[in-house]
């Protein structure tokens, strides 16, 4: 198989902490590297407000122009307060995203050699997401049973041949400076995804770049943040995927505010589990 590219993007935050130049220059610098697909996974926007999500339209139309684009939703983007632990439906928390981007949660983009699936972890004040510590609730997420189920199927019926990513808000894997789960029972979360047979797990919200692999065999992308809220000061990233049937590359491409570009930093690469009849081989 040729090399895929993949420009994996996170925790945008159009509204008060959105950095306008650093997006600017980020729309200028992606195009650069000939990404196969942009994946944006969530956060978005700041409180789910009309005009943070009419200018997260404008930007990933941007975006759209150099390749296809995908998104799924964040924390931020939940408008959970307007049915707090569901009492009034799932749907109301999330009018205004379908509004901008459309009916469906957890996009499937395909292209001849990857699969992108979307999985929604972001239910804002939800029962799932709950856990003792108070400062946790609407910001933690969860898989729910039916979203692997449904990824696993959709990932079972696709050309063994492919790449299959799986896109998710939370981090799976603890941030590397906060060292906080995204999910609400991460261990649970990490035997679900192991589930899907799928090549890599794309995910952010923690706004600090990394990745890892689960079980020797899955990989995980956590981007950074655009946004202007990094922790402990350190700049903005995102990461950039290089796929090989050997082999999956992620690297980050840190933001150089003075030099109004980003520049290659740290890189990790992986062994890529091979797949044959439908069966995972190393």
């Amino acid at each position: 198989m040729t090399e895929q590219v993949v420009a994996h993007l996170s925790d945008i935050h159009f509204g008060v902490r959105c950095d306008l130049q650093q997006l600017a220059d980020l729309e200028r610098f992606i195009p650069t590297l000939s990404p196969r697909a942009i994946v944006v996974s969530g956060d978005i926007a700041q409180r789910a407000r009309h005009g943070e999500f009419q200018a997260a339209l404008r930007f990933l139309d941007g975006l759209a122009r150099t390749a296809p684009v995908h998104l799924v939703p964040g924390n931020h983007d939940v408008q959970w307060w307007r049915s707090i632990l569901g009492v009034l439906g799932q749907r109301v928390k999330y009018g205004k995203w379908r509004r901008y981007f459309g009916e469906d949660l957890t996009p499937v983009l395909e292209l001849d050699d990857l699969v992108v699936a979307g999985m929604l972890s972001a239910h804002g004040f939800a029962w799932g997401s709950l856990t003792p510590n108070p400062n946790d609730t609407t910001v933690k997420g969860y898989l729910p049973a039916a979203e692997v189920a449904r990824v696993r199927e959709r990932f079972a019926r696709t050309d063994p041949r492919k790449t299959r990513i799986a896109v998710l808000h939370h981090n799976v894997l603890p941030g590397v400076i906060s060292n906080r789960w995204g999910l609400a029972r991460p261990r649970a979360a990490q035997a679900a995804l192991l589930t899907l047979d799928a090549d890599l797990v794309l995910c952010g919200h923690d706004h600090t770049e990394g990745s890892g692999q689960l079980d020797g065999r899955l990989v995980v992308s956590t981007a950074g943040t655009h946004s202007v809220r990094t922790r402990g000061g350190r700049p903005s990233a995102f990461n950039l995927l290089r796929i090989t049937a050997d082999q999956i590359q992620v690297e980050h491409f840190i933001y150089a505010r003075d030099a109004r570009t980003f520049r290659p930093g740290d890189r990790s690469a992986y062994a890529r589990y091979r797949r044959a009849a439908g069966a995972v081989q190393r």
